[in-house]
């Protein structure tokens, strides 16, 4: 399988454009020059998903994909790893 992910390129630049959209937008709202904590929590959203879908790739490779809410873990670790070669 090729290592290069094109949807995963294309997720992570939707949530870039629409975080940056989020974030210049909060600017213009009143209050002005402020971001409101709704916004920072979608951006953040808007994150996960990209890493949703670079993990779902990953593990097409054949790597080991965790991720562990409390204390925020996310491991990615290479199955392959000391085989062959």
């Amino acid at each position: 399988m090729d290592r290069k992910c094109w949807e995963c390129k294309i997720i992570f630049g939707v949530s870039l454009a629409v975080s940056i959209g989020l974030i210049v937008g909060g600017f213009c709202v009143p209050p002005t020059g402020q971001i409101d904590g709704s916004v920072l929590t979608a951006v953040g959203e808007l994150f996960a998903f990209a890493a949703l879908a670079s993990g779902l790739h990953a593990i097409r490779l054949g790597y080991d994909f965790r991720i562990v809410k409390g204390d925020t873990e996310v491991q990615l670790i290479d199955g392959h790893q000391g085989e062959g070669a």
